[in-house]
């Protein structure tokens, strides 16, 4: 990936489109955001991947990310907490704790960052 400066910030040109990357959010995407992004999506991405394997049904999967920065260290992302909430009548919470473990071992972006930044996980099923 190259990056290019502009008045505020960077872009780069990628096949979907330019991403623009600002500390300022009006100018582009904030680093946090996209790093948060990139540990949310991917372990969604798997976990939908698992569970399509699984032949297991589901209407929907949502994720909501929560994090917590240190201020005294450059507000550094300390933990980021993923809860999972997926609308299947075909799982039950047995399968989805097994199938959110497999999500932890196989996600890149996870794995990347797993001994500097605490993930930790929950779900529900409606």
């Amino acid at each position: 990936m190259e990056f290019n400066m502009k008045k505020v910030g960077f872009f780069t040109e990628l096949p979907y489109g330019q991403l623009d990357v600002s500390g300022d959010e009006e100018f582009g995407f904030r680093p946090y955001q996209l790093l948060v992004s990139s540990i949310a999506v991917c372990s969604g991405g798997i976990l939908r991947r698992i569970l399509n394997k699984q032949r297991i049904n589901f209407d929907d999967l949502h994720i909501k990310a929560d994090i917590e920065r240190n201020e005294e260290k450059a507000d550094r992302i300390e933990k980021i907490h993923l809860h999972f909430t997926i609308v299947s009548s075909d799982i039950d919470d047995k399968k989805m704790q097994k199938a959110i473990e497999l999500t932890t071992k196989n996600c890149s972006m996870v794995q990347s960052v797993i001994e500097s930044i605490e993930i930790t996980k929950t779900f529900e099923i409606k």
